[in-house]
């Protein structure tokens, strides 16, 4: 139930979630002015929950062990509802207890994440204290070399501030491309302009990593790879250059899918 301590929650977290947490407050402050006679019935539901299960060997970074004790600087991902969602209609699908579930889940989108979903529950993903982590996004980097930060810093004079902007609103698609932000440009220029072959190529390498690297941590049992809404489901060109890369695992591309 959202109450005032909740909000100061959001509040708190907000540095780790930039993009979403400041327009939640928003929307939270004016579904309570709008609809007080409901302000005993409105729940948060927080991205992070189903990645809680996470062994610490996937949620530590090797850092100063006393930043994670004292500062909770780990892994804590995001698209939780998204990925508990999918892991849970897997189950339907082919009839299995979700407890039987060794599945890889995808979540692709304006933002991106990969969920590594071991006996029904998640070891792994692939955003980690913040939505800025892994997969390469609409406007954000995904993963980098940290030091590029301070090289742009100490080189290039650059704030952190514009730092910070550029890798959360500036770099991904859009930056790649240097026109937008939206795949769908991306793929249906693909074979006839160099920005778009780029990002392309450079979103499915990453994707193709990520979702190798993860069939590691299934105990030699994996199940179908879903993915959900967006540009996994409707884009069969993503499906085709990252899975297509895959074939040395077993995976194999659903071209009528």
């Amino acid at each position: 139930m959202i109450d005032e301590s909740v909000i100061q929650g959001i509040k708190d977290a907000a540095s780790f979630a930039p993009l979403h947490n400041p327009a939640h407050l928003i929307g939270i402050a004016e579904a309570l002015k709008s609809f007080p006679h409901l302000k005993d019935k409105n729940v948060a539901v927080f991205d992070t929950a189903f990645h809680q299960t996470m062994p610490e060997e996937s949620y530590l970074y090797a850092l100063p062990y006393s930043l994670y004790k004292e500062h909770g600087v780990r892994r804590y991902g995001a698209h939780g509802t998204s990925h508990f969602y999918v892991t849970q209609e897997a189950a339907k699908i082919l009839n299995k207890p979700v407890e039987e579930l060794n599945i890889i889940t995808c979540h692709l989108g304006n933002g991106g994440s990969v969920s590594a979903i071991r006996n029904g529950k998640c070891v792994d993903t692939s955003m980690g204290l913040t939505p800025l982590e892994g997969l390469v996004m609409g406007t954000r980097s995904g993963d980098i070399d940290p030091a590029i930060i301070f090289h742009l810093h100490d080189t290039l004079g650059m704030s952190v501030d514009a730092i910070n902007k550029m890798l959360t609103k500036e770099s991904g698609l859009l930056g790649l491309t240097e026109v937008t932000s939206d795949c769908r440009y991306v793929e249906d220029n693909y074979q006839e302009k160099a920005d778009a072959k780029r990002a392309m190529d450079v979103y499915c390498h990453r994707l193709a990593k990520y979702i190798g690297s993860y069939t590691a941590l299934m105990d030699g049992r994996l199940t179908p790879l879903f993915s959900p809404v967006v540009s996994g489901e409707n884009a069969a060109m993503v499906r085709e250059l990252s899975l297509g890369k895959l074939g040395v695992l077993g995976f194999e591309v659903d071209h009528e899918a």
